[in-house]
Parts: C-alpha cells; sequence; structure tokens
C-alpha cells in the first residue's frame, strides 16, 4: 500500500514502515502525526485518486529526530568591482516513520 501526502506544501510518496526527511515540523521528538491531505491511495487492488483529497484517508507517522541538512554556501562575485558576498544556509527537517495509512 502507498500513498501520496502532501506535507508543508511538497508532496511525498509514503508507505508504512518508510522512514523519511520532511520540513520541519511542530511537533515534539516521540510525538505521532496526522497527515489529512492524503491526495492519492493505492494497493494491489487499484488506485483512489481525490478531487482534491481522499475523503477520510490518512497517514499517521511518528517523529523520529529534528535536525539540520548540510550547509549550502551561496557566494556571489562580480569580476574587477570589489564585490564579494559569502552566505551559508542549513535546512532544518524532519526524520518521520510511517506507521499507518488509514483508508475508510
Amino acid at each position: 500500500m502507498h500513498a501520496v501526502v502532501r506535507i508543508a506544501g511538497k508532496q511525498f510518496v509514503v508507505r508504512p514502515q518508510e522512514r523519511l526527511r520532511v520540513p520541519r515540523l511542530a511537533a515534539a521528538v516521540g510525538d505521532a502525526v496526522d497527515f489529512a491531505e492524503v491526495l492519492c491511495v493505492g494497493d494491489e487492488s487499484g488506485q483512489r485518486t481525490g478531487t482534491p483529497l481522499v475523503d477520510g484517508a490518512r497517514v499517521v507517522a511518528r517523529v523520529l529526530a529534528h535536525a539540520r541538512d548540510r550547509r549550502i554556501l551561496v557566494f556571489k562575485k562580480k569580476r574587477r568591482k570589489d564585490y564579494r558576498r559569502k552566505n551559508g544556509h542549513r535546512q532544518p527537517y524532519s526524520e518521520i516513520q510511517v506507521e499507518a495509512i488509514q483508508v475508510p
């Protein structure tokens, strides 16, 4: 069984017992999170696509950790003009494990 779920404006394909990284969630480590924006649900018998959401379907997951991704360097330069700007960024994320996909 799999589902396409919208988390923080992005779409993820999830399966039970799968771990994935999503944008930082406002939940503590160990908390269960419920995602109700399920766009599509499928299994061996067929696939149900929502318009835009599948009614009554939800994905239950558990937050495993909060962390920050690898550093991204942003460097701007204009030659011969003595213009250089260096900036860095680390995107925060949450690691979750999908526990169940519930379909009515």
